[in-house]
């Protein structure tokens, strides 16, 4: 590297060590910790109404799905259509413990940090075990495999008394040490939990794509025979990707379950699992990057055609049938459009703008 540790103009590595750091300049070093600063000091300094920050803590809750979903299909390359079902494992542990244990217990509202690890390990089992038709599975019918668990998660949900046939299981209010997290500061007290969630697993992964078994999903990905040719596992691979991406998405189930006081099967369903493949689709497959962009590009999409339809359906009292369809039709527009035009997503946006930046005024 260069000697300039703040403005290198270029990669002058010595050793494998100086490659593999997670930030390459102090510059880069510094504006992350300013930027993680200011993410974590501005609900002080801003009043933000209960409904604003809801949507905050959604978006960052899809962030951590996304992640993992980001791990088997953009890094492994195994597409998962199944990814809600893995979330609402996770949301439906912690709606176990509440329904058999009380939803006020202390296991549920005081040891909710150990809860949500509980969680993430039985998304990882599950993930693990829908992973096993990898070994023999490719493309199109691994995606057939992963559709069928999700119908298998929603038929079990829906039919079964222990989990009230999908209705809402309800969850207690959590204990911090201040005491019990009251209704005004829910939300707030949330979002701190979800953020610092997000930040450690962000840096998992990025640590882990530095390691080998990072190096092994993306060999795996590009050339599974390859792969193996050069002593690596590819049906191991395949399987512990499943296993990652069903831990981040129980960990994510758990928060949505905390964050709502409550799980139900309708957050869970087809439709959601197809919404986190958009979302990583737009954000940039195989990108950490990716994970974050996706997310709040759909979910602020979401946001602003709903304003939309609402405020068509009150003025075109006779479009009534273009505003419902208003929503569904931006949703696979956009999609359309990334796949045609930015098949690379927004990530790539941003990787062209940080070089842009990094090279002004020079074109090259």
């Amino acid at each position: 590297m260069s000697s300039n540790r703040w403005l290198a103009t270029g990669n002058y590595f010595t050793s494998y060590k100086e490659e593999q750091r997670i930030f390459l300049t102090h510059l880069d070093r510094s504006a992350m910790i300013i930027f993680l600063g200011a993410l974590f000091c501005w609900p002080l300094l801003f009043s933000v109404g209960n409904k604003y920050m809801l949507v905050i803590d959604n978006i960052l809750v899809a962030m951590i799905a996304v992640m993992g979903l980001n791990l088997v299909t953009g890094f492994a390359g195994l597409i998962s259509i199944g990814h809600a079902a893995f979330v609402g494992i996770g949301a439906y542990t912690v709606a176990s413990f509440a329904r058999v244990l009380g939803d006020s217990h202390i296991l549920v509202t005081h040891c909710w940090p150990l809860l949500i690890v509980l969680s993430g390990c039985m998304g990882a089992v599950f993930g693990a075990i829908v992973g096993l038709p990898a070994l023999r599975l490719k493309h199109l019918y691994l995606a057939i495999a992963t559709l069928s668990f999700q119908m298998i998660f929603q038929w079990v949900i829906n039919f079964m008394n222990f989990f009230d046939q999908g209705q809402t299981i309800s969850v207690g209010r959590v204990f911090w040490f201040t005491g019990k997290v009251v209704r005004k500061e829910h939300y707030l007290f949330w979002y701190y939990v979800i953020l610092v969630t997000l930040v450690l697993l962000g840096f998992a992964v990025r640590n882990l794509l530095r390691t080998r078994y990072g190096r092994c999903l993306v060999a795996v990905r590009d050339n599974d025979r390859a792969a193996d040719a050069m002593g690596m596992h590819p049906g191991f691979t395949k399987v512990y990707a499943f296993g990652l991406a069903g831990f981040f998405a129980g960990v994510a189930g758990a928060l949505h379950a905390y964050l709502y006081r409550g799980v139900g099967i309708d957050s869970f369903t087809l439709h959601h699992s197809i919404n986190y493949l958009a979302m990583a689709i737009v954000g940039g497959l195989g990108t950490l990057q990716g994970s974050f962009w996706g997310p709040l590009a759909i979910m602020v999409l979401n946001l602003q055609v709903e304003s939309l339809s609402e405020w068509a359906g009150s003025h075109l009292t006779a479009a009534t049938n273009l505003t419902t369809a208003l929503k569904p039709l931006s949703f696979g527009l956009v999609i359309v459009l990334f796949l045609m035009f930015e098949p690379r997503g927004i990530a790539n946006w941003w990787r062209i703008t940080r070089t842009y930046v990094k090279l002004w005024p020079f074109r090259y």
